[in-house]
């Protein structure tokens, strides 16, 4: 074969492989376009109803009413009621999974052996497979008897069950993306810890945490946000009757039913109210709000895991 064909074919070749990176990176780039393009066009819907609700309410009605009552004539409609509902959830949920999750995390990082932690790691990760709805019912059936046996006077539909559940909800979370950043610590520093005279709690607890504190604090804002935006276990095992915070008797509001944002939003869609009225167009109100807390909270979290990220070479 000629020098002259070996160069021809080589040619082809080559533009071969050139148009199919470009079909790659094509197909890549509508890949990652078409995400931004769902979230805009949510955040759009959103916007656009939430406008429309608001030529109906009054916005400062609306974020700083203390009573929501959703029904067909002369609606009540201020967030509070929701919005301190749902805080309580969030944080009663962060007592349960924070502590329990961090724990989980630590023992599947420093203590557990490879064939213990292929045996843990997954059986904890099957906890987030477990439809929601199912959490739910568990509490209702399950959890709030038992709790009212231990002496607590909790009414059928009650927060606290509902907070507990979330909590056990979002484990998996917190204890998997905190392993993940502790196991990413290099040996070395272990090593160092161990050279002077520390014991393994003392590595875990001084070297380990400290030196992976961006992930472990990242896995505490997205199970905080998904927390937050958790539907089916508070609307069946929360209730659907808005109560305002009551900081006089804080635990009080646990023991009683209570309306989280996402909960107000299924009763304004299954509920009777006919399209075109402001209780209908009030769930795009809270869907927008609930976006935009949300959406803070996972800034605030890149902000802080890119201000206490370790690099290590």
């Amino acid at each position: 074969m000629s020098d002259t064909s070996m160069e021809a074919d080589l040619t082809r070749s080559a533009n071969g492989r050139i148009a199919k990176e470009r079909l790659y990176h094509g197909l890549l780039f509508c890949c990652a376009a078409l995400t931004v393009f769902v979230t805009i066009s949510i955040v759009a819907t959103l916007a656009i109803d939430a406008v429309e609700f608001f030529r109906r309410v009054d916005p400062l009605d609306f974020f700083t009413g203390t009573e929501w009552v959703l029904r067909s004539d002369n609606p009540i409609l201020g967030i509070l009621p929701l919005v301190s509902a749902t805080l309580i959830v969030t944080i009663v949920s962060a007592l349960v999974a924070i502590p329990v999750g961090t724990a989980a995390a630590v023992y599947l990082s420093e203590y557990a052996s490879d064939r213990m932690r292929s045996v843990l790691k997954p059986a904890l990760e099957i906890l987030a497979g477990i439809p929601t709805v199912v959490y739910g019912f568990f509490a209702l059936v399950y959890l709030t008897p038992w709790l009212q046996r231990l002496g607590l006077d909790l009414s059928l539909f009650n927060l606290l069950s509902a907070s507990v559940m979330v909590g056990i909800m979002i484990i998996p979370m917190v204890s998997s993306i905190s392993e993940d950043a502790m196991s990413a610590v290099p040996d070395s520093l272990r090593q160092a810890g161990y050279g002077l005279g520390a014991t393994k709690f003392e590595v875990s607890t001084k070297i380990v945490i400290p030196a992976s504190i961006s992930g472990i604090f990242s896995s505490y804002i997205l199970a905080l946000s998904r927390a937050i935006g958790e539907t089916m276990i508070v609307v069946v095992a929360g209730g659907s009757q808005g109560r305002m915070f009551n900081p006089s008797e804080p635990f009080a509001n646990l023991l009683n039913s209570g309306q989280t944002m996402t909960a107000a939003m299924v009763q304004a869609v299954t509920t009777d109210l006919s399209g075109g009225t402001a209780g209908y167009y009030s769930m795009f109100a809270i869907g927008l709000t609930l976006f935009v807390i949300t959406f803070s909270m996972n800034l605030l979290s890149n902000r802080i895991a890119a201000r206490y990220r370790e690099e290590y070479q």
